[in-house]
Order: C-alpha cells, then structure tokens, then sequence
C-alpha cells in the first residue's frame, strides 16, 4: 500500500513538471551552432514575452552570427555562467567587449516568481545598476545562482547542449580576468521546430 502511495505521488510531481514545461515552452527553441556543438535553447514567453520576442528577432535578422562567449563567470574554482550576445565580439577591440548594444531600445525587466537561476537557466545581461538596460546579451547558468533570482530576466533554458556550454565555461581565461583566451565563436543561430532538430 505504501509503495503503491509512493509511486502515485512520483508520477504526479513528474506529470506535474511535464506539464508545467509544456505550458511556459514556446513551440520553436533557439539553436546556436559553435565552434564548441550546437546549444539548444528553450524559450519561456510566458514567463519573459518581451525578452523572448527581442531573442527571436534578433536571431531572426542574423544578429548572434560571429558572435563570442565573451565572458566565463567563475567564483574560486567553482564554474558559475558563460555570456554572448556582444556585437563588440564581432570586430571590436577586446577592451570593448560586454559593452556592445545592438542599437534598439532596452527590454524592461520581467522577473519570474517561479523560475529560479538554476543550471541551463538562460537569462537577460544588462548594466549592473539598471534592471531595464537589457538588450542583446544573456547567461546560461552552469550552476544553480539563487542570488540572482528577482535581479535577471529568465527567457529560457538549455535542453541540449549544457556538454558544449560546460566546455566553454573551462575554457582557460586571461590571468585576472573573466575574459577567455581563445572565445567561443557562434558559427550560426537560427530558431528551428522541435521535432525538426536530429
């Protein structure tokens, strides 16, 4: 009888994540191809409609192309996120990267009460002391970062890839700095269908 109450209780929380996915899940997912794998991103526009549809569009118009993970986050030996998204990355001077805008306007914060920054959590850049300075660059969690709940927009989160995301975020960086030596390069990005990936 326990067992049997037991195994209820495992199938309804499953039933109750699977369908919890479902209704903050958009029906196409961002795919960044890199020198390192291919990423792919599941976006929430239930939970950030404005920074989901600024993320398409961009990618729409061929804006993350040649871009650069131009920043690994680590605290102590502790791996901590990887950021992109900086125009600068293109053929900027390295000095200026991170400070890249794409030229539109900012997107205003929208803070999930339920989402929280946990690993392949994909959230909103912006300028350290403006909650509405976001624009083109984000973060993937490679570790669970709670402090940073109510403080960054989650769009999204990886659901392939976290293996090339990882790679990155061991990627050797210049000597006090968060800067990566040899950055990774973001050969293509494109939204695709699900059921179309292999």
């Amino acid at each position: 009888m326990k067992l049997r109450i037991i195994l209820s209780t495992l199938f309804l929380v499953a039933a109750s994540q699977v369908l919890l996915s479902c209704r903050h899940a958009d029906d196409k997912v961002a795919v960044f191809e890199t020198s390192y794998g291919r990423i792919v991103i599941e976006l929430l526009p239930e939970d950030a409609p404005k920074h989901v549809a600024n993320f398409k569009d961009l990618i729409q118009n061929g804006f993350y192309d040649g871009t650069k993970f131009h920043r690994i986050v680590k605290d102590n030996t502790k791996l901590v996120a990887v950021q992109g998204g900086d125009p600068n990355t293109v053929a900027g001077d390295a000095s200026t990267w991170g400070a890249g805008q794409p030229g539109q306007k900012t997107v205003q914060a929208e803070f999930s009460k339920t989402l929280r920054h946990v690993r392949s959590t994909v959230s909103a850049a912006r300028k350290q002391n403006d909650l509405d300075s976001a624009t083109s660059q984000f973060f993937i969690c490679v570790s669970s970062e709670r402090e940073w709940d109510g403080k960054y927009s989650i769009f999204g989160r990886v659901i392939d890839g976290m293996n090339v995301v990882d790679t990155i975020a061991r990627a050797p960086i210049f000597p006090n700095s968060d800067r990566p030596l040899d950055p990774v390069v973001v050969t293509r990005a494109y939204l695709a269908r699900r059921g179309d990936l292999r």
